[in-house]
């Protein structure tokens, strides 16, 4: 089938209908077969209401009721959760009720139980919206008579059938390679998957095996060409010439082909400091709608693969709006006024023409810190930007001013850097941006990008409240409070090991508080990647805005050009209860598509927004400015140009974003993972140094430095007691003995195993020689306390 039932939905109009022969167009149909297709699914979509079908000739939306949309979360036990898009409390799906849905696939879902007290509710797959799996990973074995892929990913809860001439890349022996599987018809009724083998990959092929590897897993290894466009100039109307300012380049990054980031400058001013963040001017240079911007909404994110860059932007584009040290370049900028404290005074966006004097690396902010305060003498490292020394100073002096407010306004701040490993590259680095997390890393003087990650957070929440000031639309990153339950499992870890903490009357404590009093515990580490797993994952909405009405006495005009109207707004946010502040980021459209979307909204603002009621009027309203939409008495846009800034953000473009930003993510830890598994290798029978990163009923896991690798020490290996698993203290007690295995303790381990391709570690506990001695085998049993 050559569309998704979600690719149909989003072409049905929430008001009013659509003719059957014209959707066949949009889906561009042409056969017999696939109008067919199409005709099947109409009726299916008309029977669980979702869509109304009126004479087979024209269809509209249906009631939906009961229906929910979600993502399909399934565990390798068999358990499956639909994650609701809404933020709604998961439902589970029990396997009869999965009507042969996959792991990561978009349905949607009817809720057939409600929640109970400890309970989910639960529920069954009515509609699969979109397959998440085309193809996968698998070994090829021969049961009985059939010939089947078995995926290497367990939580896909099937097997595919390959035709016989596939036998050839049957498991025999040891496992030297795994084969990528093209799906070729999805399980229907009592009918299984059936697919082919696409190609055969290599398991132990170096460098660049490994890439493909992963690439393949997160289905991002074919990427269509960029199409052939011309690329945009950005106009030079209205911008302010900079090029006098001396900006800087912040990077950390060393490989070739990683995307260029903004430049900024500082200064102080009136007490506090002013900031300059200039960001690369893509949003002017690409038409919305276009095909060069459908092909970059596809693509959605940069991909960096340790070693190697897979570039959001096409080679000319990114060229074209690259900065580079001594040369003028258009930019898209923030000039924002903070007070000591870190506070935002004054703001102003707008249109510039920037030539960066230097570029700042880690080499220069380390030898910038060891420097002597008021030596004369200058580090070879600093030399070649020995006239910027004391625009670092206020830059690094505003940089803790700001990271001080975000602590004291709630934020959440975790130390969990990527490991040191040389085969990371680039993932090494701390993000530029944050990651766009629901946490922060701390703020290290010495690293360009944590530094720069400050601002441009401060950037991001600056547009955010000029969004809602003007009541214009954007794309925000917004994610759920933490189960507090799940909180108070990580508060009653860090209590067991007696770090003071305060908790309020109903016994429990928020993330932030939890995450300042693990600040000077030695078991910081493993307590903060305890509380990492309890927060959400951000997800991207819309924040909408609606029409503004302007009145005219007793008439109600929309967009009529006259000084004398005044307007009422109204203003559509997502929910913010229990929920971080909204952010909109739009400073690096190099790395994600939603910063090209929101800087598409600025730029618009910014070049075709109505500074004065009419072409009679002089005086101007600055609409970058703090404050300007207060002063304004008459509508922001044309009709025209409403109705554009309407079509550049819609909601068919979360799903797609979301996706994408969950694919880029898992990628990033998969690349992480096998590079600490690949330094596992080496250690195989080696005794180890470890931490007890954390406990379960069937063992605990140890983390290993300096790859900070984590392997499990399996229950059934404690041969010496039996152990009990004491769920409150976080930790496994010997009946006998009484040894104690809780999160933070140091243990001698051996690696006894190494799975690159699953990133499975197993790992035996080593003892000291008095605590073997005292120790005699004994079968093991496990009980939850």
């Amino acid at each position: 089938m050559k569309f998704t039932v979600a690719d149909l939905l989003d072409q049905v109009p929430h008001d009013g209908s659509l003719e059957v022969s014209k959707l066949e167009k949009i889906l561009r149909l042409t056969n017999r077969a696939d109008k067919h297709s199409l005709s099947i699914a109409l009726k299916g979509l008309d029977r669980l209401g979702v869509l109304s079908l009126e004479e087979e000739s024209s269809v509209s939306r249906g009631d939906e009721i009961g229906l929910i949309e979600a993502r399909l979360r399934c565990s390798s036990k068999g358990f499956c959760f639909a994650i609701r898009d809404d933020g709604g409390e998961d439902i589970y799906i029990r396997d009869h009720q999965l009507n042969h849905a996959w792991n990561g696939d978009r349905v949607l879902v009817r809720i057939i139980r409600d929640a109970g007290r400890r309970r989910s509710p639960e529920g069954g797959v009515q509609c699969i919206l979109q397959r998440a799996t085309t193809s996968l990973l698998a070994q090829v074995e021969q049961q009985d008579e059939r010939l089947l892929a078995v995926p290497l990913d367990d939580r896909v809860l099937a097997s595919i059938e390959l035709p016989e001439g596939d036998s050839n890349y049957r498991l025999e022996g040891p496992a030297t390679s795994v084969v990528e599987v093209q799906l070729d018809r999805y399980p229907i009724a009592q009918h299984p998957a059936r697919g082919h083998v696409a190609r055969s990959l290599p398991l132990n092929g170096g460098v660049d095996a490994d890439r493909d590897l992963l690439l393949t897993k997160a289905h991002l290894h074919t990427r269509a060409s960029a199409p052939r466009t011309t690329i945009k100039a950005p106009a030079d109307k209205r911008r302010k010439d900079l090029t006098d300012q001396p900006c800087l380049l912040l990077n950390n990054w060393v490989m070739d082909g990683a995307p260029h980031l903004p430049a900024v400058h500082v200064s102080p001013h009136e007490g506090g400091t002013q900031l300059w963040i200039h960001a690369p001017a893509v949003a002017e240079r690409v038409n919305p709608g276009n095909s060069l911007d459908q092909w970059l909404c596809e693509q959605s994110e940069a991909l960096c693969l340790g070693n190697k860059w897979i570039p959001l932007l096409s080679p000319n584009l990114a060229k074209a709006a690259a900065f580079n040290v001594g040369e003028s370049q258009a930019a898209v900028s923030l000039r924002v006024d903070f007070d000591s404290e870190g506070e935002a005074r004054d703001w102003e966006f707008c249109l510039t023409q920037i030539r960066p004097v230097a570029e700042v690396t880690s080499g220069a902010l380390t030898a910038l810190a060891g420097r002597k305060p008021r030596s004369r003498a200058i580090p070879a490292a600093l030399k070649s930007i020995k006239d910027q020394i004391g625009q670092l100073e206020t830059l690094i002096f505003c940089a803790k001013a700001l990271h001080a407010a975000e602590l004291k306004q709630g934020q959440i701040e975790l130390d969990l850097p990527t490991p040191d490993l040389d085969s990371l590259g680039d993932l090494r680095a701390s993000e530029p941006d944050g990651g766009n997390r629901q946490w922060m890393e701390p703020l290290r003087e010495e690293d360009p990008f944590s530094l720069l990650a400050v601002f441009l957070r401060a950037a991001h929440a600056t547009w955010t409240q000029h969004c809602q000031d003007f009541n214009l639309p954007a794309l925000v990153l917004q994610a759920n409070e933490p189960e507090s339950g799940a909180l108070n499992d990580v508060a009653k870890a860090a209590i067991a090991l007696e770090l003071p903490l305060s908790l309020d009357e109903e016994g429990t404590t928020s993330a932030s508080e939890l995450a300042q009093a693990l600040i000077a515990s030695p078991s910081r580490r493993v307590l903060n990647l305890q509380l990492k797993q309890t927060l959400p994952d951000p997800q991207f909405r819309l924040m909408q805005a609606k029409a503004k009405h302007i009145t005219h006495g007793s008439e109600d005009i929309a967009g009529e050009d006259d000084a004398s109207a005044t307007e009422t707004e109204d203003t559509s946010l997502p929910a913010q209860d229990g929920s971080t502040p909204l952010l909109a980021p739009w400073c690096c459209p190099t790395l994600h598509y939603a910063d090209l979307l929101n800087q598409q909204v600025l730029c618009q603002l910014l070049n075709d927004g109505k500074d004065r009621p009419s072409v009679r009027q002089k005086e101007t309203v600055n609409l970058g400015s703090k404050g300007a939409a207060s002063t304004l008495t008459w509508p922001l846009f044309s009709g025209s140009l409403q109705q554009r800034l309407e079509e550049l953000l819609q909601e068919r473009h979360l799903q797609r974003l979301n996706s994408r930003r969950r694919q880029q993510a898992e990628l990033c830890r998969d690349v992480i993972a096998m590079a600490q598994a690949r330094s596992a290798e080496p250690m195989l029978d080696q005794e180890q140094q470890g931490v007890i990163s954390g406990v379960q009923s069937y063992g605990f896991f140890v983390e290993i430095a300096p790859s900070m690798v984590e392997g499990l020490v399996h229950v059934s290996s404690l041969n010496d007691d039996w152990y009990e698993y004491r769920s409150r203290q976080n930790r496994l007690v010997g009946r006998r003995n009484r040894r104690v295995y809780k999160l933070g303790d140091p243990v001698t381990v051996r690696v006894t195993k190494v799975d690159v391709l699953r990133n499975q570690i197993d790992l035996d506990i080593v003892m000291a020689s008095a605590e073997a001695e005292d120790a005699s085998p004994l079968p093991v049993a496990v009980s939850e306390g």
